[in-house]
């Protein structure tokens, strides 16, 4: 008896042995991925600027790879809740998030204790559009320009106040890195968003705002308000005429939110090359280009490893910038 059950036992691993390979999970993207929906998480809530963009862009996604891109908001903890989501997920091209420049590089920097490692935890996919802020004056300011803001500036440090969309924001940190660079001293009034910055600025309350483009672009172009200067690399399309800070004296000042899509770490490289490949010739489009350019955006694209540079990039911009002003959450 206890030969004959040895040589079962023996016969059970040799079968076991040649059989192992066959039970070992395919990987997904081998298996003609997607093959059921995908979720797209955003770590923001509907409505806003950020979840459009999400929505336009799953849908390009659901017509490129022929399943169903479903938005998720998350919001909270300033993008960090739906960082999380994504980056405990399962690692199986079900699950991508939709990022701006917080829950992937800036919050790391603000926050004392990061529920997750964006560099070990997420992989990036494609950077896919960004978006510069613009710098305005109250109607009757007595500066018409970002250098004589500064002159002003100089000659009453903490004087000027101005209007930025809450603390940590980019609007409060691009106010910062302004300071920063043209050593000068503002006063920061913090908002609950934009909409208030608007009305006070509108009611000469506060002197000048840091914020996103689009909600600001009609008052510019209506005389309600003055546009000083737009923060990005290059001028705006929508504002020709308003020069970049660079363009006013301030060397080497770039802010811009970015939106870009990222997976979980150990995503299969034939899911990212999938989804990058759909973005980058959905951003070639015009519709792309129109949705962008009605939220005062503009189209980047690239590859993973260039994503992954300037992540890099924005990090190491912006961490001087954070702990100087002892930004801390």
């Amino acid at each position: 008896m206890p030969n004959r059950v040895s040589r079962r036992l023996a016969l059970a691993a040799v079968v076991c042995a040649l059989t192992a390979p066959m039970l070992v999970p395919t990987p997904v993207a081998a298996q003609g991925w997607p093959t059921r929906p995908v979720t797209l998480v955003v770590p923001f809530p509907a409505g806003g600027n950020t979840d459009i963009l999400a929505r336009a862009v799953a849908a390009a996604l659901s017509d490129g790879l022929g399943k169903q891109f479903i938005v998720d908001n998350r919001a909270g903890a300033g993008g960090n809740i739906g960082g999380l989501a994504v980056a405990k997920a399962q690692p199986d091209g079900y699950t991508l998030l939709f990022s701006t420049p917080g829950p992937v590089a800036q919050n790391r920097l603000m926050y004392k204790s990061m529920p997750y490692d964006p560099d070990r935890d997420l992989l990036p996919i494609v950077l896919i559009a960004n978006s510069p802020l613009i710098v305005t004056a109250k109607k009757d300011a007595p500066f018409q320009t970002l250098a004589e803001l500064i002159g002003a500036a100089k000659a009453a440090p903490g004087k000027i106040n101005a209007g930025i969309p809450g603390q940590g924001t980019l609007g409060h940190i691009t106010s910062e890195l302004l300071q920063a660079s043209a050593k000068v001293q503002f006063t920061n009034v913090p908002y609950r968003g934009t909409s208030p910055i608007v009305t006070d600025l509108l009611g000469g309350q506060i002197d000048v705002a840091m914020d996103f483009m689009s909600s600001y672009v009609p008052l510019v172009t209506g005389g309600t308000i003055k546009a000083l200067a737009i923060t990005g690399a290059k001028r705006s399309a929508l504002l020709p005429d308003v020069p970049t800070v660079i363009e006013t004296g301030v060397a080497n000042f770039e802010a811009s939110a970015w939106y870009s899509l990222l997976a979980p770490a150990g995503t299969p490289a034939e899911v990212v090359q999938k989804v990058n490949s759909v973005v980058n010739a959905w951003l070639k489009t015009d519709k792309a280009k129109e949705v962008l350019a009605s939220m005062s955006m503009e189209p980047n694209g690239g590859t993973p490893d260039e994503l992954k540079a300037y992540i890099a990039s924005e990090v190491a911009k912006w961490g001087p910038v954070i702990k100087g002003a002892n930004i801390q959450f």
